[in-house]
């Protein structure tokens, strides 16, 4: 997703973020009795273990979000290198040429790269960092509709950023149009390599 005209002053809630978009971890169920006090006391033990998993999430995903050969043995740091090489001959170079747009995107002083996937987060996180887009999407901007559908993240989204700013949804799948479509949103269908060099070209030409 593009958004035109966003503030990167924007402040997000990150475990609020973590709970209503896909994160794994589960509030306890407890039994209260009349007066009691420990479902209160659960649930803000809850919270304080979601805010730090997502404190530690954050950090690992900055600190190897340009390199994530960091994380990984000599072994494996070639054997990726080797895997994203035979990734982009076999798709006649589609992440790159995605990858294009993507940067075209960052570089404007007022939009933003956002991700919205159906993955569970931990691995979204993980297959951003694999694919070399970790200084695209920053973490805050990655969000997770496993259990709450895209159009419940969209919903977040323009919650967060504002109704005064222009958005675009890029995609493949009928969620995301359908979703788009709910908000008046406009959608960029991607299916084939000419869709993303259209894209690209519509974003030199300042079309989007």
């Amino acid at each position: 997703m593009l958004i035109s005209g966003a503030s990167k002053r924007e402040v997000c809630v990150f475990p609020q973020q973590l709970q209503l978009c896909g994160g794994r971890l589960q509030q306890p169920q407890r039994r209260r009795g009349p007066g009691s006090t420990s479902g209160v006391q659960g649930g803000v033990e809850w919270m304080r273990k979601l805010a730090f998993r997502y404190r530690r999430l954050k950090e690992i995903y900055n600190s190897y979000k340009s390199n994530v050969g960091g994380l990984l043995s000599p072994l494996k740091r070639e054997m990726l290198l080797r895997l994203q090489a035979d990734i982009e001959n076999m798709t006649d170079a589609w992440l790159s040429t995605a990858l294009k747009s993507l940067l075209l995107i960052q570089s404007r002083g007022r939009c933003v790269n956002v991700l919205v996937t159906t993955t569970q987060l931990v691995p979204a996180l993980a297959k951003v960092l694999l694919y070399g887009l970790g200084d695209i999407f920053p973490i805050e901007n990655i969000y997770s509709a496993t259990k709450i559908g895209k159009e419940s993240c969209f919903e977040r989204i323009v919650s967060r950023f504002g109704k005064k700013v222009t958005y675009v949804v890029i995609g493949d799948g009928r969620d995301e149009e359908f979703a788009a479509k709910q908000h008046n949103m406009p959608f960029w269908r991607i299916s084939t390599h000419a869709d993303l060099a259209s894209l690209h070209q519509a974003l030199e030409l300042d079309f989007l």
